[in-house]
């Protein structure tokens, strides 16, 4: 009897065990809205989702599951759930902490490998380390509140929580927390969204750069946005307003490419909107009202060589362009690429032809 007992109580649980993880199955691959959307403060999202790129992803393949990541899958999700049910917390204060939007981050790379490569190259991967504890940086600015609006947007303390004042004068700011280290300050949802209105990328139909991209007349509907920290939410960069610039007394032609709205949002000019000044790059001279993006790659923001996209190698006046030092960087550049006019290469006018100095 009791052999018999023992097997008829592993039956069931086994029987048990197929139903649950069965039930289980579906209710991850069902439509959302049948599930958790159905009766949760996640509708929004869902019905966003349901118009993105992303829409025939399916939501675990972001979020993951309750077993997806072992006991912090099942810590997490049993977080969500005495959360929701205990403190009741209204539909606007559900955000994701910095950890979660990290983790979503990596999942990013799984699909965008060559997007995640590329901005790992680039300057927009910067940890907090390289931000914050870079002692000849830090003698020049002093760390305050701003920072975090660009570097640390999804940091959930502040300035004074995340760093430590320096023993001596010149010394170098030590972060609190020294495992943020090697976090980035500007993961991928600092600049996306994964549930953004758009339509899913197809291949070009041309493989250089379109023309609505240089003159800022691009009428695709952006998937870029910018991540408010003081409001803890996304607005889509086309919606972000154009900034007016001044180069001295004169206005400057911006372009209306949602992605410079987006890059003046942390590369922003002095409160007289003056252009070179404070972390401003809006470009003057020859190369007035073009867009970023005309020069710099999307995600490494590298722009070397990219001279040659617009010029041929040698213009007709005989300058080869793609040896001409065009960077920034360099205060004694002759031809910064954001401020390059004609008179830096041509000083005098003769026989109605410009003649090299």
């Amino acid at each position: 009897m009791k052999l018999k007992s023992v097997a008829f109580i592993l039956l069931f649980t086994f029987i048990g065990l197929i139903l649950l993880f069965g039930g289980y199955a579906q209710w991850n691959s069902a439509n959302p809205k049948k599930t958790c959307a159905s009766c949760h403060e996640i509708s929004p999202s869902v019905n966003d989702w349901q118009t993105s790129a992303h829409r025939n992803i399916r939501c675990i393949e972001c979020h993951g599951t309750a077993l997806g990541n072992g006991i912090h899958s099942m810590k997490e999700k049993a977080n969500m759930v005495f959360t929701h049910l205990g403190e009741k917390k209204q539909p606007e204060e559900i955000r994701m902490t910095e950890k979660q939007v990290l983790e979503i981050s990596g999942k990013c790379a799984k699909c965008h490998q060559s997007e995640y490569a590329k901005w790992q190259s680039g300057g927009h991967s910067a940890t907090y380390a390289d931000i914050f504890m870079n002692g000849k940086h830090n003698q020049e600015e002093t760390p305050y509140w701003g920072c975090l609006r660009c570097h640390g947007m999804f940091y959930e303390g502040n300035i004074k929580t995340l760093l430590q004042k320096p023993e001596k004068a010149d010394g170098p700011w030590k972060l609190t927390d020294m495992k943020k280290a090697t976090e980035p300050t500007m993961p991928c949802l600092a600049c996306h969204t994964v549930h953004t209105e758009n339509e899913v990328l197809g291949r070009p139909l041309r493989l250089d750069i379109p023309k609505e991209i240089f003159y800022g007349r691009s009428s695709r509907n952006p998937s870029i946005t910018w991540y408010i920290r003081a409001d803890r939410r996304h607005l889509q960069a086309d919606k972000l307003m154009k900034i007016t610039m001044f180069d001295k007394d004169q206005a400057v032609q911006v372009s209306d490419d949602p992605a410079n709205k987006l890059c003046v949002q942390c590369h922003s000019p002095n409160f007289k909107h003056q252009t070179g000044s404070e972390d401003d790059r809006t470009p003057t001279g020859v190369h007035e009202g073009i867009s970023c993006l005309a020069c710099h790659v999307p995600h490494s923001n590298d722009a070397h060589n990219s001279c040659k996209n617009c010029h041929p190698g040698f213009s007709n006046c005989g300058l080869d362009v793609t040896k001409m030092n065009t960077t920034f960087a360099d205060i004694n550049s002759p031809n910064n690429i954001h401020s390059v006019s004609c008179s830096n290469c041509h000083k005098d006018k003769v026989s109605g032809k410009f003649r090299k100095k």
